[in-house]
């Protein structure tokens, strides 16, 4: 049997292995074991095996990643999230939809302080739905915007999605962030846009909220300073070359616990619920990682990469075909794949292939993410969505399933716009570096 039928048959048995509720990082690291092992004998797994978790652990790089993670739950358990929402919902006061507009406002403006959508989801369901219920919204407009709201944090900087990426393609962290900045605003435009099409089309789905003064909408943005200060501090510390990403991580992390205790938001408990979820967001993304970077090597190993760039290059196809096909694929994967999984174990198959077309590698990460935020999003088995129904139980998973497909409407205009003009994601990184 040839390594290729041998990763294709790990690569099935991996899948298997998750469709029967094995957790992802055992399914990941079993099947990369076994299938090592089968091509290189058990000792070299073996070996290989030991030394991924030492050689993983000393990687001082991803100290990046709990750190952005501890700075957005701070935020989010101090009542950052929600002074947030409220001072945005204040602005944008007089007009149909504004809870609504306002909760994709507050994702986006929290999203440059977190890295997580499941974070942004499980913070702004207890934060915005209520509220928008309380005015009467339509369900299916209410949880929709909350679920394609949170997907806005993985790719407005920092995002844990795009620091993962680079590190598995090699490819530079700052750059990366620039690169997802543009495209990030373009979102959450464009589902802002959703919202007004759905509400011309539907306005019993969402009331005009009673329109506040000047001074009270001036009042509510002086409000918004502690998230801007935080966000321009630490990826703004980034660009100007004052920090690397992770000592931005540790500043902005820092400046979060400060200003949040300076101003009584921020109590021990709040505090210690925030290192406790935030270690815990961690661990779950380390041990997946671990368990990825085991099935990496095996699918090395296979070669599987490297034949399939050359055969797509001989096939002659023009390039933008290849990549629609590879969109095509990940919105299918993202059917029942979690979205780390999917970079870890299609980044070293579709990366070099792309590279091979003459692509941008920075820019394939942010396509690659906003493909990502399709599958958090895309019933029936979008992540974000088990994460809104754990948070609000009562909640109809038919109304779920209606208001997000209704927003991924704005994700393929930007994937559209993406492949047509890479520039609206390289612009902002060739003009800082």
């Amino acid at each position: 049997m040839n390594p290729q039928t041998i990763g294709i048959i790990g690569f099935l048995a991996m899948v298997t292995l998750i469709f029967l509720r094995v957790p992802v990082a055992i399914a990941l690291g079993v099947s990369g074991v076994v299938g090592y092992a089968i091509l290189n004998g058990w000792t070299q797994s073996l070996l290989v095996f030991g030394k991924v978790p030492l050689t993983f652990a000393s990687a001082y790089d991803l100290s990046v990643v709990p750190l952005f993670v501890l700075m957005g739950s701070i935020a989010a358990h101090s009542g950052m999230a929600r002074e947030l929402f409220q001072s945005i919902n204040t602005m944008f006061s007089g007009r149909r939809g504004t809870l609504a507009t306002a909760t994709i406002g507050a994702c986006a403006a929290l999203g440059a302080v977190s890295g997580s959508s499941v974070a942004m989801v499980a913070t702004m369901s207890q934060v915005a739905v209520p509220e928008m219920r309380r005015a009467g919204y339509d369900e299916r407009l209410a949880l929709g915007a909350v679920v394609a709201g949170g997907t806005l944090g993985i790719l407005i900087p920092p995002s844990v999605m795009l620091i993962f990426y680079g590190l598995t393609a090699v490819q530079s962290i700052p750059q990366l962030f620039a690169a997802g900045m543009i495209p990030g605003i373009l979102l959450a435009s464009l589902q802002i846009g959703v919202i007004k099409i759905a509400t011309w089309i539907a306005p019993h789905w969402a009331p005009v909220s009673p329109r506040a003064s000047w001074r009270e909408r001036a009042r509510a943005s002086i409000g918004m300073w502690k998230l801007l200060f935080i966000f321009v501090l630490s990826i703004g510390g980034i660009y100007a070359g004052w920090f690397s990403p992770t000592e931005a991580a540790a500043v902005g992390t820092f400046a979060t616990i400060v200003i949040a205790s300076a101003t009584g938001q921020l109590t021990f408990k709040q505090f210690a619920d925030s290192v406790i979820e935030a270690s815990r967001t961690t661990a779950m993304l380390f041990f997946i990682l671990l368990g990825a970077i085991m099935f990496s090597y095996f699918i090395v190993q296979t070669q599987i990469a490297t034949n399939l760039a050359a055969w797509v290059v001989s096939l002659s196809l023009p390039p933008v075909m290849v990549i629609i096909v590879i969109v095509l694929f990940y919105i299918v994967l993202g059917s029942f794949l979690e979205s780390l999984t999917m970079i870890i174990i299609t980044v070293p198959v579709f990366a070099p292939l792309a590279q091979s077309l003459g692509y941008d590698l920075v820019w394939f990460g942010v396509l690659l993410v906003v493909l990502i935020e399709v599958g958090l999003i895309h019933p029936p088995m979008g992540m974000n969505l088990f994460v809104l129904q754990a948070q609000l139980p009562d909640a109809k998973l038919g109304h779920m399933y209606v208001g997000s497909a209704m927003f991924l409407a704005a994700n393929a205009v930007l994937i559209a716009l993406l492949i047509a003009f890479p520039d609206i994601a390289m612009w902002l990184p060739r003009l800082l570096y």
